[in-house]
């Protein structure tokens, strides 16, 4: 079995476009929470999101290009050049092409290009079907993420999007973890994109009641753990990481973040949107990846939790972690903190985003915080590192993805030993 490690980290979110801009943002606790621009939502009950700032996909993309793709393409694409340059590679300097030919592209991607089936379906309706786009088909669909991708960078392996909600792009690392450390590529694109901030995507999860609609202060809406929580902030953004085989990678001498030691997944096989009580899937996955990585739970020191922020899930969470880690968590000694309180929830981008925050807290020796945790509530008496960042030596980092019917996936990172 190969050792799989990770080697690029591509981050567009709405705490910056680029890794280290995010990183910078995360770990200061600065909000990327504002009002919606992207469409008019005057008249809907959330007026908030996660929008990417300032993002332009012409510094990644060709112009002519732009039309083939929706938005979660242009930004899964941008994420995925920084990656790779973030890697060692660009035009010039380029693996071989028998590696090309072997090296794949698994991006997860929950809803696909929403904001372009809207769109021609208004087409449709106004001017009839000879004036929709033949471009429509091929920019709405989940796996032209990871497509555009392989198109762009020229790589020739396996190409698929893995579709689980909120696990999307958690899955899809796992699976290219699962690809590399059987020896059938040596190296991997994996992550995923997601952009859904339209009237159709508001509306539809403003009428499950799914949203917060803390409209008036947008950089205090995203309150994980908080007991003045009232649901999740919807985000678009995209993460890629570049995962290779140990031994490809010291063969060219690539600079390493971190291993990936486990992957868990699980199914609750309960209820169409609440997690089951106690978070039983959850910890499946969670005992899952610990037994993946053949590590007794006292030995991770950091999780990077779903914790979107809503009153149900964040408390369901807390209670897996607390059945899965026992006093290792009660005591305080494991760190916990939810990213999403910085950007909301990227959907199934997060997994992707979260995985590449987590390889950072290993490089860096710091755990991100959990910002807008004002008022804790008493029944997840947890260490979720409020507020602030710290540093710690995190030797071994758990990263959490959960997604709308049941679907859980949990990966483990950790520092690189000789």
């Amino acid at each position: 079995m190969e050792r799989v490690v990770v080697t690029g980290i591509g981050l567009c979110t709405p705490a910056g476009v680029g890794t280290q801009p995010t990183w910078q943002n995360v770990v200061a606790g600065k909000s990327g929470i504002r009002r919606i621009t992207l469409f008019d939502p005057t008249g809907f009950p959330t007026t908030i999101a996660g929008e990417v700032p300032g993002f332009d996909p012409e510094v990644y993309i060709p112009r002519k290009k732009l039309k083939e793709m929706g938005r979660f393409s242009h930004l899964a694409v941008a994420a995925a050049r920084q990656a790779w340059q973030d890697a060692g590679f660009s035009d010039t300097v380029r693996p071989s092409d028998e590696v090309c030919e072997e090296t794949g592209t698994f991006l997860g991607v929950g809803l696909g290009g929403l904001e372009g089936i809207y769109q021609q379906a208004i087409t449709l309706k106004e001017k009839g079907p000879s004036k929709i786009s033949p471009y429509f088909i091929p920019s709405v669909i989940g796996n032209l993420a990871g497509g555009q991708v392989a198109m762009a960078l020229g790589l020739k392996g396996p190409s698929y999007a893995n579709t689980s909600a909120c696990a999307s792009s958690a899955h899809a690392v796992g699976e290219a973890f699962e690809w590399i450390r059987r020896g059938r590529a040596p190296m991997m694109l994996s992550g995923g994109a997601e952009a859904t901030i339209t009237a159709l995507g508001i509306g539809g999860f403003s009428a499950m009641f799914a949203l917060s609609r803390s409209n008036a202060e947008p950089e205090k809406a995203s309150r994980p753990w908080d007991r003045g929580r009232d649901g999740f902030v919807c985000s678009e953004g995209a993460g890629v990481l570049v995962l290779e085989s140990l031994s490809h990678a010291k063969a060219r001498g690539a600079r390493v973040y971190c291993e990936i030691t486990g992957y868990g997944a699980s199914c609750d096989a309960y209820h169409l949107t609440k997690p089951a009580p106690e978070g039983e899937g959850a910890q499946r996955a969670m005992r899952s990846a610990l037994k993946d990585a053949r590590l007794d739970p006292s030995a991770i020191d950091y999780v990077n939790a779903h914790g979107t922020s809503t009153p149900h899930g964040d408390l369901e969470e807390a209670r897996a972690v607390m059945k899965v880690f026992g006093a290792h968590a009660t005591d305080k000694k494991l760190w916990v903190s939810s990213t999403k309180s910085v950007m909301g929830h990227l959907l199934g981008g997060a997994g992707g985003v979260e995985a590449g925050l987590s390889a950072l807290a290993i490089a860096e020796g710091l755990v991100p915080p959990t910002i807008n945790l004002d008022d804790p509530d008493p029944d997840a008496p947890l260490d979720f590192v409020p507020h602030e960042a710290r540093r710690r030596d995190v030797r071994h980092a758990m990263s959490n993805s959960f997604g709308f019917g049941g679907t859980n996936a949990t990966l483990i990172l950790s520092k690189l030993l000789t």
